[in-house]
């Protein structure tokens, strides 16, 4: 997924000592949560302000270098939410779709799955997605829109796996197994229809 960066926001630590170093996710669980990896960045150039932008399939939070570790997962949290929050509100059109479509293809299929339209629809209520795939035609539905990126993106590959593979079978799941956010995507989904009381997950079922 293309890296988002956001915009710096204002912190509230003392000027910072000399040195700067690296933490990981791995030494916060708790924070791991939020998202797929996240990864904080101390350094002496910092003074008062805090960032946060997507690297990959990462979150890179900049903060200054003598910020307290309380403070620090307090704007981890913060600007965690910032980027949630910014990604909520961003929609693409159909033509940004298809771009999407076709650079996930490059991306993930060796540029195999060829689309010849993808658009936004409004008549599916009951699946996230469709593909047709002797008409190379792939359908997302409008309820995706202001969701996470990385959710739209596993269901766009989901279809464009559908250009490949037309069922559900084993050949199909391996495809996906190359994006690693499919379970995280999937999770994210089923939630969303167990809120909204579905009679099933359409993620996983539609053709």
């Amino acid at each position: 997924m293309p890296a988002d960066p956001s915009s710096g926001f204002a912190g509230e630590p003392p000027a910072p000592s000399a040195g700067s170093h690296q933490r990981s996710a791995a030494a916060h669980p708790a924070r791991a949560s939020a998202t797929s990896a996240v990864e904080v960045r101390r350094s002496t150039r910092r003074r008062r302000t805090v960032s946060a932008y997507r690297e990959g399939d990462r979150t890179i939070v900049l903060i200054p270098a003598r910020m307290s570790e309380a403070e620090e997962r307090r704007w981890v949290g913060v600007m965690l939410d910032r980027l949630a929050a910014q990604e909520n509100k961003r929609v693409l059109g159909d033509t940004e779709l298809a771009e999407r479509a076709v650079r996930l293809s490059a991306q993930y299929f060796d540029g195999r799955a060829r689309p010849v339209s993808v658009r936004w629809v409004t008549n599916q209520n009951t699946r996230w997605g469709s593909c047709t795939p002797a008409e190379g035609s792939i359908r997302l539905s409008h309820r995706l829109q202001g969701m996470p990126e990385y959710v739209v993106d596993y269901v766009l590959l989901h279809e464009l796996a559908h250009l490949l593979v037309p069922g559900h079978g084993p050949g199909f799941w391996r495809l996906l197994e190359a994006y690693p956010r499919t379970e995280r995507a999937r999770g994210y989904l089923e939630g969303v229809v167990a809120a909204d009381r579905l009679p099933h997950l359409p993620a996983a079922r539609e053709e």
